[in-house]
């Protein structure tokens, strides 16, 4: 008999309802995976005691939500009430909140039971998660290796068998990057698209809520959940008819792929894409029009990308409040970021924000003829834990860039992406794509996506499992 970390989301999802699994076993199970598993750093904190008692009073007899009696955790950026959010930094170590954030309430009303904090990188500006509050997020694949970031906890945890999936948030690659990094399926949403994290809610418009899971189905489910949350106490029915799952296995005809390498970071960074990240889009490619899908060569000539979002990064940037001591406390990259940000004059703000914005309305444009843009992931293999330089933060931005050149884009864009493991490296280590698909095109891309984990099959589980 198979273990229960074991299961899909939609497997565990299915039994909690139907009573054929009990919340408090579930939640015992997973918090001593969590417990043995402790060298992993997926764990800001765990509120174990918490987690058992919120899983005993679960009502029984009622219409449950769809995640009812699944173990969760919200990502360390994600206020709850009474539960320290450290947001990665020092200088919010005894931060703790009065009230929860509305995604915090909402998960609680779909029927989650919260087992503590992933971690994630400070405020979440790095697409490494390597915090000094805590140890470093390790690829469960190799723990020399960092697990990306910033949701880096939330994918290892899912990819080590610790969660059965996880809700990460995206404003540059935060969902996608670890994902590819530990090979688990990583979904950024359409700006716009959900009701809580929907990326409007802020000037730069960058950073979506999403979920990272093991399989397309599950991410699927995930995201049909995160849709019908609403920002208040609610809960949602299960994926029915209609839904991006019930959706998933249809294509109602071939649709029209564009492959590309290229990166709107080409001209002005040393981007070298890895062999074994140019053969899994090839591969990919290759079942893609084995499946009867039109693929043909993308044309697209970004320009003018890197200056724009390094300066809409440092707007982004400039929003945290932090006090001059504060800023004393903080990691070299987020203070240069902070002071960068708010060196800049209202003029230049609106400048970059207007900039993003006429970017959008080109790659839009330029991606409207495909269904779906097949393209890498990442550029090079998982990085070693202290591989960035934090005491140089031009250095440091570069590198990261260098590792990820096709993930910020996406969210400049506003277009939903989805990055899956395709292929095997000799190393054993998995490989990812991803596909950026049209506004509103998560059905297709998640639909293309299950195709190519069909051809894939299965994945062995990495060493710590």
């Amino acid at each position: 008999m198979s273990e229960l970390h074991e299961s899909s989301l939609v497997e565990l999802a299915r039994m909690l309802r139907d009573g054929d699994l009990d919340p408090v076993q579930v939640t015992r199970h997973y918090l001593a995976r969590i417990a043995a598993r402790a060298e992993l750093g997926a764990f800001a904190a765990v509120t174990a005691d918490a987690a058992l008692e919120r899983a005993q009073r679960l009502p029984r007899g009622t219409a449950p939500g769809p995640l009812y009696g699944i173990p969760h955790a919200d990502k360390d950026l994600v206020a709850r009430a009474g539960l320290p959010t450290r947001y990665g930094s020092r200088a919010r170590a005894d931060h703790v909140p009065a009230v929860s954030d509305p995604l915090a309430l909402a998960l609680d009303a779909a029927g989650v039971v919260n087992v503590g904090k992933t971690a994630t990188s400070e405020f979440g500006l790095t697409g490494y998660t390597e915090p000094r509050t805590g140890s470093p997020a390790r690829d469960p694949w190799d723990l020399a290796n960092g697990a990306g970031g910033s949701s880096g906890g939330a994918a290892v945890a899912v990819a080590a068998g610790l969660l059965p999936a996880a809700v990460g948030s995206d404003g540059g690659g935060s969902i996608r990057i670890p994902a590819a990094t530990v090979g688990v399926v990583g979904l950024k949403p359409s700006r716009g698209r959900l009701p809580i994290g929907s990326g409007l809610d802020s000037p730069d418009q960058l950073a979506v809520t999403g979920p990272l899971a093991r399989s397309v189905t599950d991410a699927a489910y995930l995201f049909d959940t995160l849709i019908g949350l609403a920002p208040y106490p609610y809960a949602t029915a299960a994926p029915g008819p209609g839904s991006t799952t019930d959706a998933l296995r249809r294509m109602p005809q071939p649709a029209r792929i564009g492959v590309t390498t290229v990166s709107p970071w080409d001209d002005d960074e040393d981007i070298r894409l890895d062999p074994d990240a140019r053969e899994a889009v090839a591969r990919a490619a290759s079942w893609l029009a084995g499946d009867g899908h039109e693929v043909e060569d993308a044309t697209w000539h970004p320009r003018g990308y890197p200056d724009m979002f390094r300066r809409l990064w440092r707007v982004s940037a400039a929003r945290i409040p932090l006090s001059d001591t504060d800023m004393d406390l903080v990691e070299p990259l987020t203070a240069w970021l902070v002071q960068q940000g708010r060196a800049l004059s209202g003029i230049e703000a609106l400048e970059a924000l207007s900039a993003a914005r006429a970017f959008e309305r080109q790659t839009v444009a330029a991606f409207a003829p495909y269904d779906a843009v097949l393209m890498p992931a990442l550029a090079q293999t998982p990085r070693p834990v202290g591989w960035y330089d934090e005491h140089d933060p031009l250095r440091t931005f570069a590198l990261q860039v260098e590792y990820a050149p096709y993930s910020s884009f996406v969210n400049v864009a506003g277009l939903p992406a989805v990055t899956l493991p395709v292929t095997v490296a000799s190393s054993g280590h998995p490989v990812s794509v991803q596909l950026v698909g049209r506004p509103g095109g998560e059905a297709a891309i998640l639909s293309l996506a299950a195709q190519l984990e069909d051809h894939r099959g299965a994945l062995a589980h990495p060493p710590v499992w």
